[in-house]
């Protein structure tokens, strides 16, 4: 046992290690993650929705080509608006970048305001049905007649754990929530809960940039 926990020990100092800074947008993250590659001799990974998609630069607050130009920046501009990009292909994606990083012998420095993003990379996503355009047609066509609360009051009763998180404006999860549910006959929240976690395997420094009052946003 002892032997063990030494080894535990080990591995939790010798693992790489990787700095995630989050917060919403327009909080400084941009800035910040850039002055902390240069400082620290870090890389600079995208963890943000939008920045993703090529072209939406006005009000996604995307680094500049200049401050892109200062400091490698990786998984900004890897998509078209019209393509589909999910958070496991983003995690595969990430992992990929960061192992680059690393061998490079640079701090990878993970930056960005999408929490699902972050879940996906820093705790594995759960195993669950992958996305199915004839289900998630018929859903949509569904909400189109009925509207969302009337799918959202449908989630309630097949998995009111899932439907007191989301709320019901939330057209995305609603239907993804559903979705699941018709083509596993599982709740979505049970998914989740039994998922697997295959976490980074990097010593993670956390950091969140949150200003108390959300007007100077």
């Amino acid at each position: 046992a002892r032997a063990g926990l030494l080894i535990e020990r080990m591995t939790l100092v010798t693992r790489p290690r990787a700095i995630a800074l989050m917060g919403p947008t327009a909080s400084g993250k941009s800035a910040y993650a850039l002055e902390l590659a240069e400082r620290l001799g870090g890389e600079i990974v995208s963890v943000d929705s939008a920045l993703v998609y090529r072209g939406l630069d006005i009000g996604a607050a995307k680094p500049s080509r200049e401050e892109q130009a200062r400091v490698p920046h990786h998984l900004m501009d890897v998509r078209e608006p019209w393509q589909p990009y999910s958070a496991a292909e983003f995690a595969a994606d990430a992992r990929a970048a960061i192992d680059g990083i690393l061998a490079r012998g640079k701090l990878p420095i993970l930056a960005g305001g999408t929490g699902l993003y972050f879940r996906a990379l820093l705790e594995g996503l759960a195993d669950m049905p992958e996305a199915a355009e004839a289900t998630r047609a018929a859903i949509t066509a569904e909400a189109d007649q009925r509207g969302w609360a009337a799918l959202h009051a449908q989630l309630a009763q097949v998995d009111p754990v899932a439907a007191a998180r989301i709320h019901a404006t939330d057209a995305q999860r609603i239907q993804r929530a559903l979705e699941v549910h018709r083509l596993s006959g599982r709740a979505i929240s049970d998914w989740q809960r039994e998922a697997k976690r295959a976490r980074l395997p990097l010593k993670v420094l956390k950091l969140a940039l949150s200003p108390p009052d959300r007007s100077v946003l």
